[in-house]
């Protein structure tokens, strides 16, 4: 095979989304520090949404981007939560997985703190192939042909080989 078509992982994102409640996002951040060791940095919004009660600036949850080796040690510990098994519908056409653990406590290693209480999280994965870096580079900055993204069969392939993943309907 190619080794620029070879697929790899590029990063790893846990998310937690707390809305306007300040309490549940300490608590977020908590639970990403106590399941990875290190601490998240807050979203906040960009837009005014009076119904909601949001305004420019507002902390509105967290996020944590994990890449290489911390990333897959995680990932194998995310995916026992989840019976080693995905949906679908996980996946999109452009190599991105995206699924939620309802309950940290499901996590092996995680144990439950009275503190932080019962939490989930939002875990996206994203997928790249060797020059996927001309989209960000400085110079000469091209889109990422047609043909050499990756599609959903690509990424559902890499999880199996990888993780030994089922990927059911």
């Amino acid at each position: 095979m190619n080794s620029m078509k070879q697929v790899s992982m590029e990063k790893v994102t846990l998310n937690i989304g707390a809305g306007k409640d300040q309490a549940k996002l300490e608590k977020g951040i908590k639970l990403i520090n106590s399941i990875t060791g290190r601490n998240p940095v807050k979203t906040f919004t960009k837009k005014r949404i009076q119904e909601w009660g949001l305004r420019p600036g507002l902390p509105i949850g967290c996020k944590l981007t994990l890449r290489k080796k911390e990333a897959l040690e995680l990932l194998k510990r995310l995916f026992e939560a989840k019976d080693n098994t995905l949906q679908v519908s996980n996946l999109d056409n452009e190599g991105n997985i995206s699924f939620g653990i309802n309950e940290y406590i499901d996590i092996p290693g995680v144990k439950y703190d009275p503190d932080i209480g019962i939490m989930g999280l939002q875990v996206c994965i994203t997928l790249k192939r060797s020059g996927f870096r001309v989209k960000s580079r400085a110079l000469k900055r091209h889109a990422i042909p047609r043909k050499h993204r990756v599609k959903r069969e690509d990424a559902i392939d890499f999880m199996k080989n990888m993780f030994n993943l089922k990927v059911g309907e």
